[in-house]
């Protein structure tokens, strides 16, 4: 049989609200999934947008649904444009959707942007609402990305991810494994903001600080450490466990950061160290947003047990919009794209509502 090629784009929002990743995804089906990102860019988001995904999640319902329409239609314009710019095409579009409540205890995950707006505006099939069926079959509908980790980067024994929050998967025998470890970038560009900074550029206001030894202990005694995996976190959890914490300290920028850092680093090593996830040679591939930032990616080196890997700029930044715009595709053939071992779900499955 001749190799099968398919052009997906790829829709990403992270929980951290830098913008919007827009990837157009190669991939080739021949013995194995081969990739190529073709091209790539993330869109900064107006602050019309910005403002309503920091506050939506406190609305009514009728703003709620709204809500949901305005964001399809803004994704679907976002990806027209982004497409006739570059003269490209693609097949459909795969939309993570952008994450306003994650509730698995309680039975529901939420992500916003409508999937008939979004392929009405775009003018293209969309796959979206990828986390929902997980939770209904007892799963934490997260994470998703460890189909991908395991099927385009088969060479890393772990991937982690250091985006809003950071997880991890990793191979443990014959199953893949993996979790949300702990809070990253929206722990860390909070206190950047407060200096007036989208982020802590390269850790440099980090660097100069001091962590402070009674934060990082109240941190990591928090109870969702002692969890096993899989796990997930939300934004909630932030604001009913990590906030109130935070608020008690007084300390500098600097300092914060520091032990903000120290914090993320070392609960990576303990992740990577629990009995299924040690690999005496291993390699662990680093992306997400937080890969730029150079001290953290220090302490991460020093504390971890592995060979700490950090690909090329596209990898970084957009790996997450690639990953769905392959479990879009998997979802497009009728294919296993969510892994009962990582999700807690009942079973594996085949995850994602298509709009033609």
């Amino acid at each position: 049989m001749s190799p099968e090629t398919y052009q997906v784009v790829g829709l990403m929002s992270g929980t951290s609200l830098d913008g919007l990743d827009i990837a157009l995804c190669e991939f080739v089906r021949g013995d194995t999934w081969s990739y190529r990102i073709v091209e790539a860019e993330t869109v900064t988001y107006p602050e019309s947008i910005a403002s309503l995904l920091r506050s939506i999640d406190k609305a009514d319902a009728e703003s709620l649904v709204k809500a949901q329409v305005h964001y399809g239609s803004y994704l679907g314009e976002q990806v027209r444009k982004f497409l006739a710019e570059r003269s490209c095409s693609a097949d459909f579009v795969s939309s993570h959707g952008h994450t306003i409540y994650h509730q698995p205890g309680n039975g529901f995950t939420f992500q916003l942007g409508d999937g008939a707006a979004l392929s009405v505006a775009a003018g293209l099939p969309v796959v979206s609402d990828f986390r929902m069926q997980d939770v209904a079959l007892g799963g934490q509908g997260a994470p998703l990305v460890p189909v991908g980790d395991q099927l385009l980067f088969g060479e890393f024994t772990h991937c982690l991810n250091l985006g809003g929050i950071a997880n991890i998967s990793f191979s443990a025998g014959n199953r893949r494994v993996a979790g949300d470890l702990c809070p990253c970038n929206l722990l860390l560009n909070p206190v950047a903001a407060r200096r007036g900074l989208p982020f802590d550029r390269d850790g440099l206001l980090a660097q100069d600080g001091q962590p402070n030894s009674e934060l990082l202990a109240e941190l990591s005694a928090l109870p969702y450490y002692r969890r096993s995996m899989p796990k997930s976190l939300g934004r909630e959890d932030l604001e009913r466990d990590y906030d109130p914490i935070l608020s008690r300290f007084r300390l500098r920028e600097e300092d914060l950061l520091a032990t903000l850092c120290e914090h993320i680093a070392t609960s990576i090593a303990a992740g990577i160290r629990a009995p299924e996830g040690l690999s005496a040679s291993g390699k662990l591939l680093v992306t997400g947003g937080g890969a730029r930032n150079h001290y953290l990616l220090e302490l991460i080196r020093k504390k971890s047990p592995v060979e700490v890997c950090v690909p090329d700029g596209s990898i970084i930044d957009f790996k997450e919009a690639l990953i769905f715009a392959f479990l879009g595709l998997l979802r497009w053939r009728q294919e296993v794209n969510v892994l009962a071992s990582v999700t807690g779900a009942h079973r594996d499955h085949c995850a994602g509502s298509i709009y033609l």
